[in-house]
């Protein structure tokens, strides 16, 4: 294998492929990033077992072939290398190593054998859709802060994704939850999507998506089965094993008779929050709210005997009311409304809170209460 690549081009994948490696493996082709070098382009791919990246970038190739090298040194080394610089590259002798060239400097990697590379081939994926990618990074950020890291609730350590109908419409309905607070985004079903299966989306592969469509303005093609899921757009096929299990039925925990309702400028709430929050001991992050006669008052009281107040008007009609929550929950979810009002919908001080987006219903968030 015998290439010629522009660093800026061999960076941003490699950016790309190298944070799907673990830093610590016990099989050490995993800590390896595959390149594959046919045609005028290069292939590089890199996996974990149970996601896999491929990106292709062009280059001049003048002899084909494969190779591996360690990801994370490969990556740090062009990182250095000088901006706008030409960078060379070949296997050595019977591809047992790697050499790197740009400019006066050279580099030489071990490099592992190509047949050693996993190949995790998706198999058959009978759903396929197309979301615009602003689509996919409103609903990754707006249901992905919810994912439990649990490990022993593993089928909560992702987004469920499925149909499902609301109000009469077919909609794409993303949820997730850690027990504590559930995120429910909801969209018009896109076409294909039809009898689409229910899937937990593992939380590592949340997030290598939403790094990857953070730049790209094409739609993003979604392919999936039972067990596998497969996101393609630009030049990057991004393959996932989906979590086996079953996500809850998180309807029953969306309450329906909830009759007291708050509306208020979620910007001043969040301010608020943050600032009352400052003196609240570390592991409880406690803030109470106080309501009465369309007066918010938030309070916190810290483990030396410290305390605080603010007070907020805001459009509360029912009768007095005190509830506590997290305040870093509380935070985490106004920080998704768009709008400028937030509405809480609550019942009592024991019972679960629904927060929305006054202009925009289709998010909507549960918050469990705390004892303050």
């Amino acid at each position: 294998m015998k290439l010629i690549i522009e660093r800026a081009a061999l960076l941003k994948a490699l950016a790309h492929v190298q944070s799907v490696v673990e830093r610590r493996n016990t099989i050490p082709i995993l800590s390896h990033v595959l390149m594959r070098a046919e045609g005028a382009q290069l292939a590089l791919t890199a996996t974990d077992l149970d996601l896999e990246i491929v990106e292709s970038v062009a280059a001049e190739v003048s002899v084909a072939g494969a190779a591996t090298a360690a990801a994370h040194t490969f990556y740090d080394i062009v990182r250095k290398l000088p901006e706008g610089s030409q960078v060379e590259i070949s296997a050595v002798g019977d591809g047992g190593a790697l050499s790197l060239r740009a400019g006066r400097s050279s580099f030489r990697l071990g490099s592992l054998p190509v047949d050693d590379f996993p190949n995790i081939t998706a198999g058959e994926l009978p759903h396929s859709f197309t979301l615009a990618a602003r689509d996919l990074r409103a609903m990754v950020d707006r249901a992905g802060f919810a994912v439990s890291t649990e490990e022993t609730r593993y089928y909560l350590n992702g987004i469920f994704l499925h149909a499902a109908a609301s109000d009469g419409v077919a909609t794409l309905r993303a949820v997730a939850t850690d027990g504590h607070r559930l995120a429910r985004v909801e969209m018009p079903l896109p076409e294909g999507a039809d009898g689409l299966p229910g899937v937990i989306i593992p939380r590592k592969t949340v997030g290598e998506v939403r790094k990857l469509v953070e730049d790209t303005a094409e739609d993003v093609r979604i392919a999936l089965s039972d067990t596998k899921i497969c996101f393609s757009f630009d030049s990057i096929v991004l393959t996932s094993k989906l979590i086996d299990g079953t996500f809850p039925d998180y309807e029953r925990v969306i309450p329906v008779d909830n009759d007291k309702v708050m509306e208020v400028d979620s910007k001043l709430f969040a301010e608020a929050v943050d600032r009352v929050s400052t003196i609240s001991s570390e592991k409880s992050r406690a803030v109470k709210l106080s309501l009465q006669d369309g007066m918010l008052t938030l309070s916190a009281t810290g483990a030396d005997n410290g305390s605080a107040t603010e007070e907020i008007e805001v459009g509360y009609a029912a009768g007095p009311l005190e509830i506590g929550f997290n305040s870093r929950y509380l935070l985490d979810i106004t920080k998704q409304i768009e709008g400028e009002g937030a509405r809480f919908t609550m019942a009592d001080a024991a019972s679960p809170t629904i927060i929305s987006d006054g202009s925009d219903a289709s998010a909507l968030y549960v918050l469990m209460p705390m004892r303050v």
